[in-house]
């Protein structure tokens, strides 16, 4: 099971995840965050809409390679 961590952060504070990635809070505005995410070449990073599209268009991909 994975887990979930639930943070609360002001802009300008940052989360670390491993050795390789922070995230910074550049800004919050009402119900929006905006995110800078620094992260080595080879870390793929998507919004969660196009992570879903991107496993969809995999999953095709391969069933008609079959």
């Amino acid at each position: 099971m994975a887990t979930l961590l639930i943070l609360t952060r002001r802009a300008g504070e940052t989360i670390h995840i491993g050795n390789d990635v922070v995230i910074t809070v550049i800004r919050v505005r009402g119900a929006q965050v905006r995110l800078g995410i620094s992260a080595p070449d080879d870390v793929a990073i998507d919004r969660g809409e196009i992570f879903d599209k991107k496993q969809i268009e995999a999953e095709i991909a391969a069933r008609l390679r079959s």
